[in-house]
C-alpha cells in the first residue's frame, strides 16, 4: 500500500472523473476540563504580563521627577542627598555594590550548584538521593532573613581569622585584599547571598541534568568511559542550556537580595574596590534603608534606582534567554 499518495488531480483512465485530494481538517474537541484548564493557564499568563507592565509603568512614572532633577549625573554620582535643597544624588555606589556582590555570589554559586546537582544525580547512593533532593528544595524555600542572620552570627565570625590572615599576608601583594577593618565587606555579603542562590540554582540544575538520555549515558559507559567521562561528555553538554538558565535565575536572586546586605553591611555610600574592606551599599539595601525617611523627591529617586535594577535584571534575563536558545540549537 502506498503510504504517500500523489497530490493533485488523479486520472485512472479514459472516462474516469477527475478527483483532487485535499487535506482533511482535524478539529480538536475540548472537554469541559480542557477548556477550564486552558482558561486558567491563559489568565495566569496574562496576569503575569499585566503585572510586569504595571510595575514598569509605576517605576517609570515615579522615577521621572528624580531623573529630571539629576539628569545623567544620576548614574555617575555616589552621594545620596535627594531631599536637601541643593543635594546631589546618584546610584553609582549602589550599582557598584550590586554588581560586585552579585559577581562574588555567582563565583561561589555556579560551581557548587553544578557539583551538587551532578553528585545527587550520578554519584549519590539511591537511598540518599531522595533525601538530598528534598533537602535542597527545602533550603530553596527558607526565608532570606534566616540566611542573613546565620551568616552574620555564625559564618562571618568563623571566617574572621582567615580574612585577617589574607589581609595581613596578601594585602601587600593584591590590592583587593587590603583593608583597615573587616567583617561587613562586599566579600562577606556576596558569600552569604551565594548561600541563598545555591539551593534554587542547584534544584533547577538537578532537574535539568536528570533529563539526560540514559541510553546515551549507558552507551558511553559500555564503550569504556569512566563515570566522570560520561558526565563530562553526555550529561553536562545535554544540560548546558538549563544550567545557564539556572545560573541566571540565581544571579537574579543575588542582584535583588535585600536582607543580607542590609544586615551585614556597615552602611557606606561610596565605591570601595577592596573586597574585604568594611562598608558598602546595594540598590536593594539602599531602598530598604532610605525608604521610611525619604520625602517626595527621595522616594522618586529610590524608585528610579529600583527601575535601574529592574532594567539590568531584564537585560540579563534577555541575554540569558538568547544564550540558552543558542545552546539548545547547538545541542540538537
Amino acid at each position: 500500500m502506498d503510504r504517500n499518495p500523489p497530490r493533485g488531480p488523479i486520472r485512472e483512465g479514459p472516462g474516469t472523473p477527475v478527483t483532487t485530494e485535499t487535506p482533511r481538517t482535524i478539529t480538536a474537541r475540548l472537554s469541559r476540563g480542557d477548556r477550564v484548564y486552558r482558561a486558567v493557564t491563559t489568565s495566569a499568563a496574562a496576569t503575569v504580563l499585566v503585572t510586569i507592565v504595571l510595575i514598569t509603568v509605576f517605576l517609570v512614572l515615579t522615577a521621572i521627577p528624580a531623573i529630571q532633577r539629576a539628569g545623567w549625573s544620576f548614574f555617575t554620582t555616589t552621594a545620596w542627598n535627594p531631599d536637601e535643597p541643593s543635594g546631589r544624588f546618584g546610584i553609582a555606589a549602589m550599582m557598584y555594590g550590586t554588581a560586585v556582590t552579585g559577581l562574588i555570589a555567582m563565583v561561589f554559586t555556579v560551581p557548587i550548584s553544578i557539583a551538587t546537582a551532578v553528585f545527587i544525580n550520578e554519584y549519590a547512593p539511591r537511598a540518599l538521593k531522595g533525601g538530598l533532593t528534598t533537602a535542597v528544595e527545602v533550603m530553596a524555600a527558607i526565608p532570606s532573613i534566616i540566611f542573613a542572620g546565620w551568616g552574620l552570627h555564625v559564618l562571618i565570625p568563623f571566617l574572621d581569622p582567615m580574612e585577617k590572615w589574607a589581609v595581613d599576608h596578601l594585602g601587600g601583594v593584591f590590592f583587593v585584599f587590603e583593608a583597615r577593618e573587616i567583617g561587613s565587606s562586599f566579600f562577606n555579603v556576596g558569600l552569604v547571598i551565594s548561600l541563598m542562590a545555591i539551593p534554587i540554582t542547584t534544584s533547577i540544575m538537578r532537574a535539568v541534568l536528570a533529563q539526560a538520555p540514559r541510553h546515551e549515558c549507558e552507551g558511553a559507559l559500555a564503550l569504556g568511559a569512566t563515570r566522570w567521562g560520561m558526565v563530562r561528555t553526555v550529561v553536562l553538554p545535554f544540560g548546558r542550556g538549563g544550567m545557564i538558565g539556572a545560573s541566571m535565575l540565581g544571579l537574579g536572586r543575588a542582584l535583588g537580595e535585600t536582607m543580607a546586605a542590609t544586615l551585614i553591611f556597615s552602611f557606606a555610600f561610596e565605591i570601595k574596590p577592596r573586597l574585604f574592606e568594611n562598608g558598602g551599599v546595594t540598590i536593594a539595601s539602599g531602598i530598604a534603608i532610605y525608604f521610611k525617611e525619604s520625602r517626595e523627591l527621595g522616594l522618586s529617586a529610590l524608585m528610579a534606582a529600583g527601575a535601574a535594577l529592574f532594567l539590568v535584571t531584564f537585560m540579563i534575563n534577555l541575554l540569558a534567554a538568547r544564550v540558552v536558545d543558542r545552546a539548545e540549537r547547538a545541542a540538537r
